[in-house]
């Protein structure tokens, strides 16, 4: 009887050790009512609570064209990828946060065969122009606080239903054109676009104590002007893009097509910017500007003439 007694008691000892420790874990779990696990949470969803640990990214997806009169075209499908890390940054007045730095790059396919294009007939004016891939070096973000400056705690945008965790960003975008000049306020040609994310994550592995990343889910819609590339100069017309992500286990883990032109294209894209990178950002359109006037430096043309 006393062998049983000790051998039940060492049972229930245990039992409750283990539902100590349980209770224990469950209460270090994060609480996304209160601004500081708030903050961490969006941190897991867009890259690792680990300082300096790499996150990729991966999209896949179409781009079409929206023309008024006539039907929507297929014109490229689309693989992409965004190497980022994050850092824990301090600040007397706003408390913790962290400091995103990534790089993307994207390469357009051929919508029938998926193989990737560098030239490109242009159906609506029948000529053969160079294809510009996105690549975007660096692509950081503004420092996230649990407080903003006038000491409001943070409040992340979750909605949460059953065991996922949904957080919607619609950017609408409208600045002075990169490739335009200083007359924009005077005759429009604003750059004016729309960048929508939508993010999806499972709850037990976005509030857990035992994971440094959510794994998210992400769907991305952006509605813009043409690319430059495309020398649609003044038609009228938008693209719509409309791709899927997820994080994935490395560069190793990319499609065949995107590891190939990090290899041997974009080789700094296999690891991202330093976290303290303090570069302006790169858009399509400022790297497309460059490499304007790069082309132009090296073959320049004839002044043009301005009539009367």
């Amino acid at each position: 009887m006393k062998s049983y007694l000790k051998t039940t008691a060492a049972a229930l000892i245990a039992a409750f050790s283990c539902l100590a420790t349980a209770q224990s874990a469950s209460a270090a779990d994060l609480d996304l009512t209160q601004p500081r696990d708030a903050l961490a949470a969006m941190r897991k969803i867009n890259c690792s609570t680990i300082d300096g640990k790499p996150l990729v990214y991966h999209w896949s997806g179409n781009v079409w064209s929206r023309v008024e009169g006539e039907p929507d075209r297929l014109l490229f499908k689309v693989e992409g990828m965004n190497i980022r890390q994050c850092g824990t940054v301090q600040d007397p007045v706003r408390g913790q946060g962290f400091r995103l730095v990534s790089r993307e790059l994207m390469l357009y396919l051929d919508p029938v065969t998926g193989q990737r294009i560098d030239s490109w007939k242009n159906p609506w004016t029948g000529a053969e122009v160079s294809v510009a891939h996105v690549a975007n070096d660096p692509v950081n973000q503004r420092p996230m606080f649990e407080r903003d400056a006038q000491g409001r705690p943070f409040v992340a945008p979750f909605r949460i239903q059953g065991d996922r965790v949904f957080m919607p960003a619609e950017i609408p975008l409208f600045y002075p054109n990169p490739m335009a000049g200083d007359y924009q306020d005077y005759v429009g040609n604003h750059y004016h676009a729309m960048e929508i994310f939508d993010f999806a994550a499972d709850r037990r592995t976005l509030v857990s104590s035992r994971t440094d990343t959510a794994n998210a889910v992400l769907s991305w819609v952006r509605i813009a002007p043409w690319m430059p590339f495309m020398k649609m100069g003044s038609r009228s017309g938008l693209m719509v893009f409309n791709a899927m992500s997820q994080p994935v286990e490395g560069i190793e883990a990319l499609p065949q097509v995107l590891r190939d032109a990090i290899a041997t294209d974009y080789p700094a894209y296999a690891a991202p910017p330093p976290l303290d990178d303090a570069r302006p950002n790169a858009t399509s359109w400022t790297v497309a500007r460059a490499g304007i006037d790069a082309e132009r430096r090296a073959n320049p043309q004839p002044t043009r003439q301005s009539g009367h």
